[in-house]
């Protein structure tokens, strides 16, 4: 529930603005000085808006709106008061008024301009999220959300930030990563220097270093020309090395080089080049244990993993939905010039619930389809088929569940009919290729190793149709070939 500052000097026109405020549907918080009003705003976030009273003893409502500017509080004011003069009006709204209206004014009034106010913010806060993404600025102020998960990765980020200290950020796909890094350059000593990131699960094996490192030209065949790579593209400011278990174990080396000399050899290069990068990585597996696997080099994780921070899934922070809805909202309908405005309370029940395993990103994808998609100014639970069916029918599968688990009437096991057999498999139905000499299934992994190698040969070392017909991506089809020792090791068509 959005908050709503209250700022009177009248006890009695205070509690009248509260209860009209409270019915509408917002939590009021009134002051009666303009000094208690610059403390709360200073100490409490989640104000969505404030009722300013403009005539005040000692600190009055111009001198409020004044005070806001000059600290950057950026919060929708609506100001009130008895006195009508254009000049008054014209000198508020200068000083960032978003509306105003005289004493006495009609409860209604109040309400379209609290919501209109509310949805103003809301805008304001997304497009200044994206300008300061864009210059490099985005601080921890951007990041939505009040939950105690996301505060704990906020107050580890912040302490990131005051650094050049490695930082690698943990947490499952579309948790919100990138947007952790972004806040600790953009909150410290090298905001808006260069945030370059690089995804090091899309990148073809054979062209890691170079896009890491940079090449010369005639490095290699195509290299026509100098390529400075991401490390000197980041020079002076920050790295965001994305799903950085994926790397190569012969990349890994020169990476720690990179980070422990502070210098960079490109391929073909007869020296050295130095270069002062700070490195945030981030990823979706354990590190830990892919380098107990021996997929990932040791020394480097230690390296990587001197200030671990944990993103935690959407899941574990419902109680920041609401607020994650009402951005989204605010921002597509914005782009897409759609004349949505709010979410239903069974809508946002129903999101609340869902266990979003694609964590932030799916439901920015949901909100996105059911704003371009809806027919009214409010979402409800039918703008969201895919979500309103998942629930179905974990619903379904939960009550199927729950009858097998308590039947009706008692089993009594000497009446009970007798169990069928299970069926005897013929071990010559089962093909070859499946058994080892001793007539015993084969592992997974060797009957995916040959799968591979077939695939390889069939369409003729071909590795963006292996990967098509397999259904993976070719990342994980390199990745799956250095594993198995099929990368032109044992005889296979790889191209």
């Amino acid at each position: 529930m959005h908050k709503v500052l209250i700022v009177d000097d009248d006890p009695i026109q205070c509690r009248l603005t509260s209860e009209t405020v409270s019915r509408a549907g917002f939590d009021p918080i009134a002051v009666e000085s303009g000094h208690e009003a610059m403390s709360v705003l200073r100490k409490r976030t989640g104000i969505g808006a404030v009722i300013l009273d403009l005539v005040m003893p000692d600190m009055d409502g111009m001198a409020v709106l004044e005070a806001m500017k000059r600290e950057g509080i950026v919060v929708p004011v609506i100001v009130q008061t008895a006195q009508s003069s254009l000049d008054t009006v014209v000198s508020a709204m200068r000083l960032g008024a978003t509306d105003f209206f005289v004493k006495p004014v009609a409860p209604e009034r109040i309400t379209i301009s609290l919501r209109n106010a509310m949805k103003m913010g809301t805008l304001e806060t997304t497009l200044r999220a994206e300008r300061n993404k864009r210059a490099r600025t985005f601080g921890f102020a951007h990041i939505i959300g009040t939950s105690p998960a996301i505060n704990r990765a906020i107050a580890l980020g912040k302490k990131a930030a005051a650094s050049t200290i490695p930082v690698l950020i943990e947490g499952e796909s579309g948790t919100g990563k990138e947007v952790l890094a972004r806040a600790i350059q953009g909150s410290g000593e090298r905001s808006g220097k260069p945030f370059i990131t690089i995804n090091c699960g899309a990148i073809p094996p054979n062209l890691v270093e170079s896009t890491l490192f940079g090449h010369v030209k005639g490095a290699f065949t195509g290299a026509v020309a100098d390529a400075p790579g991401k490390f000197r593209e980041a020079h002076n400011g920050t790295l965001f090395l994305d799903e950085v278990g994926e790397l190569p174990l012969e990349t890994q080396v020169k990476l720690l080089r990179a980070l422990q000399e502070g210098e960079i050899e490109p391929v073909g290069a007869s020296k050295p080049v130095k270069v002062n990068v700070r490195v945030i990585s981030a990823t979706n597996r354990r590190l830990l244990n892919l380098a107990r696997d021996g997929h990932f080099r040791e020394d480097l994780y230690y390296r990587l993993n001197v200030f671990p921070i944990y993103m935690p899934p959407l899941r574990d922070r419902r109680e920041d939905i609401p607020a994650l809805v009402e951005h989204f909202i605010a921002r597509f309908a914005a782009e897409e010039g759609r004349r949505v405005s709010a979410i239903g309370p069974d809508a946002l029940d129903m999101l609340k619930a869902h266990n979003w395993p694609g964590n932030i990103r799916q439901l920015e994808n949901a909100i996105f389809r059911a704003v371009v998609l809806a027919e009214t100014m409010t979402l409800r639970t039918g703008d969201f088929p895919q979500i309103l069916a998942a629930q179905r029918g974990t619903e379904t599968a939960r009550n199927e569940a729950a009858q097998i688990a308590a039947p009706v009437a008692p089993i009594h096991i000497d009446n009970a009919p007798p169990l069928p057999r299970l069926p005897v498999i013929n071990p010559t139905t089962i093909p070859d290729r499946f058994l080892d000499d001793d007539g015993n299934l084969l592992p997974l992994a060797e009957i995916e190793k040959d799968l591979i190698a077939f695939a390889i040969d069939f369409n003729a070392g071909r590795m963006a149709q292996v990967a098509r017909q397999l259904g993976i991506g070719r990342s994980t089809l390199y990745r799956k070939l250095k594993e198995y020792g099929l990368d032109g090791s044992e005889g296979s068509n790889v191209a």
